[in-house]
């Protein structure tokens, strides 16, 4: 991501009651339009359909992944291209679509799923994902060590780049099933993060990612479970906690969702058959 992620600012420290003027490194917010373009190559129709506020980098990336996950194009051969607008002061991405595929507008009238602030009850929001995805939910036999899981935390926060500098970002990793780092991107927005990787990965990965696992920095939003279910991922382990409804659509959708990922420690609230090395026998109950 490098430096243009980056802002440095001058601030007054205090150490004890000591005032020292000094330098601080902040993750830099700006915002981020994404058009689409689309139709016959002798008539294209330009439209506008997000602004979303993130941290410079990968841009590209996010807009293949948002693409994906708000269900506007089913995969990638959907686009021709994706490019910064030329003159671009205003930081505006272009998504230019296959002359034969014509996106469906009124979707992006309206997301499908629903925000923790909207009030709509949990039940609607999952149902309407259900009717939004249009992947299967196919059976599979996809097995983890919780010894290799262990390790994922460790290993994504050693690529953490921007985080490092100025302790402000979310990260999301993709891993592959024997624990090796595929993906990895940071970003003020968590939700644009999950986007980033996605999007980079739907480039040479095929749809659905279901020999990937996703390790999220941060907590595990209904949002965030409905982006891995639209990639086809399986796994999405948390350092941090899942709300009640992830957890719902995890269970729905036959998902393994993995909470407060730490050391030699964590939950699991679903999907508990593809963690290797868990006996009934030696459960304990408290």
């Amino acid at each position: 991501m490098g430096n243009n992620a980056i802002d440095r600012i001058k601030v007054l420290k205090i150490e004890g009651y000591t005032l020292l003027e000094t330098e601080d490194q902040l993750a830099i917010e700006e915002p981020l339009e994404i058009r689409l373009r689309y139709g016959p190559l002798n008539h294209r129709e330009t439209k506008s359909i997000s602004v979303t506020m993130r941290t410079p980098g990968h841009d590209e990336d996010l807009v293949r992944g948002f693409l994906l996950t708000e269900n506007i194009i089913k995969h990638n051969n959907n686009l021709i291209d994706i490019h910064l607008l030329r003159n671009n002061s205003q930081h505006i991405v272009v998504a230019e679509m296959q002359p034969d595929f014509i996106p469906d507008l009124k979707k992006l009238e309206r997301n499908f799923y629903t925000s923790s602030s909207c009030g709509v009850c949990g039940k609607t929001s999952i149902e309407a994902v259900h009717q939004a995805c249009s992947l299967l939910y196919t059976k599979d036999n996809i097995k983890i060590q919780t010894e290799l899981l262990y390790t994922l935390p460790g290993k994504m926060n050693k690529d953490q780049t921007v985080f490092k500098h100025t302790g402000g970002l979310h990260a999301c990793a993709l891993f592959t099933l024997k624990g090796e780092l595929a993906f990895i991107r940071e970003d003020v927005g968590r939700h644009n993060a999950f986007d980033k990787v996605i999007g980079a990965a739907m480039q040479t990965i095929p749809l659905p990612m279901e020999g990937y696992l996703a390790v999220l920095s941060g907590r595990a939003s209904f949002e965030l479970i409905q982006k891995a279910m639209m990639a086809g991922i399986k796994i999405v382990a948390a350092v941090g906690a899942p709300s009640s409804l992830a957890v719902s659509l995890a269970d729905e959708c036959d998902m393994t969702l993995i909470g407060f990922l730490k050391g030699e420690r964590c939950n699991i609230y679903t999907g508990w058959q593809r963690i290797v090395n868990l006996a009934h026998e030696n459960t304990h109950k408290r």
